[in-house]
């Protein structure tokens, strides 16, 4: 079968054998991905027509108490300026995104132990108060199903929480021991239970990455997630960064 062929049936099903998938990130050419994009198009359009769906994205910390090898928030960074916004900032970003007509809001931030359910909960119970025709989506990293649940009934609907990589060994290559592919699985399984609609997504690009990996990566997707979302990371000058993470003496 030759790629042309693959690409048709991956639109038709929706999926490829994981060799087939190698296959088809290994062996295609400018012809090929031109195919790609022109049926990835139309599939779109299909869907979503023409419109464009604007998220206000509030970055309310970028403290975190994680290290993981490609992020230049992690928590042993010296050099990044810190900060922190208190619930009056987060309420006025919000309240200017709404009057300039955003009806999704993204809160997002590294794991910072200050935003416990105790300080997140009644923010978001505000947000649901105030703006109740509007998506609340959460990216606060992993947390307890306990946790995930409270925000939940707070009046979060949506979270995004990228597994990164489904490969454990590369998993275990860009963090540290105290994370593990294991439990953040867990959290998108929790997630799911309690019924928000769920987006994860992995990165292209990082360091150690093969197209073996990324075909895992969408297999994790397509066949047992099940996501609501895809999220995708394009690394740039990772090695870079990485050059001057890794003469960190925590790593």
């Amino acid at each position: 079968m030759n790629l042309h062929e693959l690409i048709d049936r991956l639109h038709k099903e929706h999926t490829l054998t994981r060799g087939e998938f190698i296959t088809l990130i290994k062996e295609r050419d400018e012809e090929n991905a031109s195919y790609l994009a022109s049926l990835a198009r139309e599939e779109a359009v299909k869907i979503y027509g023409n419109g464009v769906f604007p998220r206000g994205l509030v970055e309310f910390t970028n403290y975190c108490k994680n290290n993981c090898y490609y992020c230049g928030i992690q928590g042993s960074n010296q050099h990044a300026n810190r900060y922190r916004l208190s619930k009056d900032e987060i309420l006025s970003a919000c309240e200017n995104g709404y009057q300039l007509g955003y009806r999704s809001f993204v809160l997002q931030g590294g794991e910072d132990p200050h935003y416990s359910d105790d300080v997140m909960v009644p923010i978001v119970s505000e947000i649901r108060k105030r703006y109740q025709d509007c998506a609340i989506t959460l990216s606060l990293g992993e947390r307890s199903k306990e946790s995930y649940q409270k925000l939940y009934d707070a009046g979060a609907d949506r979270y995004l929480l990228r597994h990164e990589a489904a490969t454990p060994e590369l998993y275990q290559k860009l963090h540290p021991e105290s994370l593990s592919l294991e439990n953040r699985i867990q959290c998108l399984w929790n997630l799911k239970e309690i019924g928000y609609a769920v987006g994860t997504g992995f990165m292209v690009g990082a360091p150690y990455q093969t197209v073996e990996n990324l075909v895992d990566d969408l297999l994790f997707i397509l066949k047992w997630l099940e996501s609501d979302l895809l999220y995708l990371i394009m690394i740039q000058n990772l090695k870079i960064i990485l050059l001057e993470l890794w003469s960190s003496p925590l790593i």
